[in-house]
């Protein structure tokens, strides 16, 4: 695969997933009506798994201004690994603990988890993470956020 399949495949494969996605720049209300900082997701890419047959694995950026956080949401089927490049990321899967994790650490999501909580730790530094998925090629809807 060239490395202009691959920046396609990655554009594509972040398609379904960022339009679902708020980006930082826009805000929400939360119970307080104060805005409330959303993530920008970036394809980073995505690479069908030559020993796996009908799998992809697939990489996201998910950066979060001070304060940011995503919606509660599900991954579908993916098998999930999410590893903090910058910042602190506060995660919570299913019922578990809520979690804060720094740069260079991680966490496992497993097929059908919820994540309820996935957000920047601090109200003053921004915070970065990289977000692998290895799924079904043939799911392209990555995340589908909790209906509110």
């Amino acid at each position: 695969m060239n490395m202009r399949t691959l920046i396609a495949a990655a554009a594509l494969a972040g398609l379904s997933i960022m339009a679902g996605a708020i980006p930082a720049a826009a805000a929400a209300t939360d119970a307080t009506s104060a805005p409330v900082a959303r993530e920008t997701i970036t394809p980073a890419f995505a690479e069908a798994i030559a020993n796996v047959p009908g799998k992809t694995m697939t990489a996201l950026v998910v950066d979060y201004a001070p304060g940011g956080k995503s919606a509660s949401h599900r991954h579908g089927q993916a098998f999930v690994v999410g590893y903090v490049l910058s910042g602190a990321i506060r995660s919570q899967v299913n019922d578990g603990d809520a979690r804060v994790y720094h740069a260079g650490e991680s966490w496992t999501e497993k097929p059908g988890a919820h994540h309820t909580v996935s957000e920047n730790a601090s109200a003053t530094e921004p915070a970065r993470l990289l977000a692998i998925f290895v799924a079904d090629t043939k799911d392209k809807n990555l995340v589908t956020f909790d209906k509110n």
